[in-house]
């Protein structure tokens, strides 16, 4: 049987600027113009965070809500994925656009090291934002920076704090967190497996250098895959992406090697468990 691959495409991020590529997108319709190119090339999520006019991290929600807008009209069927990422704000900011409904929201249940600061995630914050996205129907996607972080969203899920159809993305690469290792990939397979079922969807992020990585391991192993400017402004040492969809059209081709077609918009809301377009 086929197995689709869902292939998110991680937009802006909170980190990147156009100093690091020029083709990084900051304003709502940069965003919009460039999710357009990437769904076009296969993309059926997009990953979103929202940004100042000076490039700085926002948790705007009318920024949200203007993006969203020009999403569900330029993407149809598109499964919109807002961030709750600890750099976009602070405390309970950080989930102040979930009220919007967007189909999915990025809940990372744990603290971890980044490059320079510790990325937290106290547990009373987390248990907040998981009641607002269950009180707006928005599916959480379980970021895990560490292998806790998977044990920690499978007792939420036990808890019935995260819902049924549990999806969790593996993070791998950030500075001071989990590097890139086969053999720890396997393992958070392999309890996920455990943990939520052999057929448990899951996906994984590689950043910098470490995207096509993580994309091909992926891919090959029967998961979803993440691309995008956040995670990479490259597509090698020598070379700026020129666009999110070129570095979703690397994925694509990855997928067509291993004879695994890409999910259409409807077939990943399947895959996912989500509401239809």
């Amino acid at each position: 049987m086929p197995n689709p691959c869902i292939i998110c495409v991680a937009i802006t991020g909170s980190v990147p600027t156009k100093a690091n590529n020029p083709a990084l997108p900051i304003t709502v319709s940069e965003q919009i113009d460039s999710t357009h190119a990437a769904f076009e090339a296969g993309a059926t999520i997009v990953h979103a965070h929202v940004r100042n006019d000076d490039e700085t991290p926002s948790s705007d929600p009318e920024k949200f809500a203007r993006l969203k807008e020009g999403l569900e009209a330029h993407c149809p069927g598109m499964i919109i994925q807002f961030s709750t990422g600890g750099r976009s704000g602070a405390g309970q900011e950080r989930g102040g656009m979930l009220s919007l409904a967007p189909d999915m929201a990025s809940l990372s249940v744990g603290s971890n090291n980044f490059p320079t600061r510790v990325y937290e995630n106290p547990p009373d914050l987390v248990a907040w934002l998981a009641a607002e996205m269950r009180t707006y129907d928005v599916k959480p996607e379980s970021e895990a920076f560490d292998l806790s972080h998977i044990l920690q969203a499978a007792a939420m899920h036990k808890r019935g704090e995260i819902a049924d159809t549990p999806y969790v993305q593996f993070v791998m690469g950030v500075k001071n967190a989990m590097p890139v290792d086969r053999v720890v990939f396997d393992f958070y397979r392999a309890t996920v497996a455990r943990l939520f079922g052999e057929d448990a969807a899951w996906c994984a992020a590689g950043i910098g250098a470490q995207q096509l990585t993580l994309n091909e391991w992926s891919v090959a192993a029967g998961g979803h895959a993440r691309a995008g400017l956040e995670d990479s402004v490259r597509l090698d040492r020598d070379t700026l992406a020129p666009s999110n969809a070129a570095l979703v059209e690397r994925v694509v081709q990855i997928c067509e090697r291993h004879e695994r077609p890409v999910a259409t918009p409807a077939q990943a809301r399947r895959i996912l468990g989500l509401r239809a377009a």
